[in-house]
């Protein structure tokens, strides 16, 4: 969580919010917090890992065999940015809450939040592609559009280097400051710089979260317009369904990530305006109070903002149809791999029925042979039928065949 801004007086009336140091830790009431918070994040850990790696499991499978589209690729993209904040991001985060003092070192507290900003930004860019592939698709979705993979890295290359330049400051203003219980990672604004901030604080949040994501609401909103004139049309009626599910897995996307990321901004905006505010010392008017943002309010918004990294996986496994094939299949190759394994391969006279039934999870009722059926062909093969019972006469008659069959 981050602290609450304070001034740093000895510092020619420089600005200093504290971005990674837990300012719960001074406070005896809030002690269980520094136990409860990283389990909480070692859980969203956990889980989102294996979400995200499923999903992406499942893309990469989908490419091989031939699947390539831009907005497999983009969701792809967006699933890889979720679990490098789960992967490296949460991870100091958690150790920052645990300790009382920064002991990862000057490199990590330069980048960390330089990191996960840059992973928030890319994930917030590549959900207004998204919206915009989508009302392409769903404009034309009979169309046939072959992308090459040269122009989707181009475009994932874009929008990484966008979403790492963004957050730039971040980093040139993150340092190391000694405090009477130790070191802490603080975000330091020098006097210069404090115009270029006053800006950047403002043009920041809207750059970032407000304008891609309003993008995307826009191009749903025009999407929402595009299948409500094809209600009416019966052609390609299941193009028109594939195109909903994929609209409302993107819109879903869309609103969880405006919902859950919105708090961090609150705070994040807060905390930056009531640094200035004290930086800037008291004016002519005598002194004034500046708030801080409530604790539980900074600490809800960072776990809400990890939290997406886990709810974003769900949602497209659980709103694709592809996926959730996707997933069965890989869930029914890893179960029939060791089913192959620990049981061996029926003999030709037992078995292989109630093995292909319990590997494929398919009825034995697919495999009933009718008893007359069988007994038929038995009998017409052995030359065993009566003239009583002989079911085809005309081809036992020696010297009328085709007479018998008239």
């Amino acid at each position: 969580m981050d602290k609450l801004p304070r001034v740093n007086l000895t510092a020619a009336n420089s600005s200093t919010v504290d971005r990674l140091h837990p300012s719960f830790i001074d406070y005896g009431s809030y002690q269980h917090l520094c136990v409860l918070v990283p389990v909480i994040l070692g859980v969203i850990c956990v889980l989102g890992l294996a979400s995200t790696l499923t999903a992406m499991g499942i893309l990469i499978s989908n490419a091989h065999r031939g699947k390539l589209s831009l907005i497999n690729a983009l969701i792809l993209n967006l699933m890889f940015a979720d679990s490098l904040v789960l992967a490296f991001a949460l991870p100091f985060r958690t150790a920052a809450f645990s300790k009382p003092s920064w002991t990862l070192g000057w490199t990590v507290c330069k980048t960390c939040d330089w990191f996960l900003q840059s992973c928030l930004a890319a994930k917030s860019f590549t959900v207004a592609v998204l919206a915009k592939a989508c009302y392409r698709y769903v404009s034309n979705p009979t169309k046939q559009v072959s992308i090459r993979l040269r122009s989707i890295l181009l475009v994932m290359w874009f929008l990484w280097l966008s979403a790492c330049s963004a957050p730039i400051p971040t980093w040139l203003f993150s340092s190391l400051q000694r405090e009477t219980w130790g070191l802490v990672c603080v975000q330091v604004v020098p006097p210069k710089a404090q115009d270029f901030m006053s800006v950047y604080v403002k043009a920041y949040p809207l750059g970032v979260f407000c304008a891609p994501l309003s993008f995307a609401l826009l191009y749903f909103w025009r999407v929402y317009g595009q299948c409500q004139r094809r209600c009416s049309k019966t052609q390609n009626l299941r193009t028109q369904i594939r195109s909903r599910k994929l609209t409302l897995m993107l819109f879903s996307l869309t609103v969880a990530m405006t919902t859950l990321w919105l708090p961090q901004w609150v705070v994040w905006v807060w905390e930056r305006h009531a640094a200035e505010r004290e930086a800037q010392g008291p004016g002519e008017g005598g002194p004034f109070v500046v708030f801080s943002p409530p604790l539980l309010l900074s600490l809800s918004a960072l776990l809400l903002t990890f939290f997406l990294s886990l709810v974003n996986p769900l949602i497209v496994l659980s709103l694709s149809e592809e996926f959730r094939e996707g997933y069965r299949g890989l869930w029914r190759c890893l179960t029939l791999r060791k089913h192959t394994l620990s049981n061996p391969k029926p003999g030709p006279h037992g078995g292989v029925g109630e093995a292909e039934d319990e590997a494929e999870g398919e009825s034995p009722r697919d495999g009933i042979v009718l008893l007359d059926v069988e007994q038929f062909w038995h009998e017409r093969e052995t030359g065993s039928m009566t003239e009583e019972n002989d079911p085809i006469p005309w081809e036992h008659q020696e010297g009328a065949p085709t007479e018998g069959r008239k």
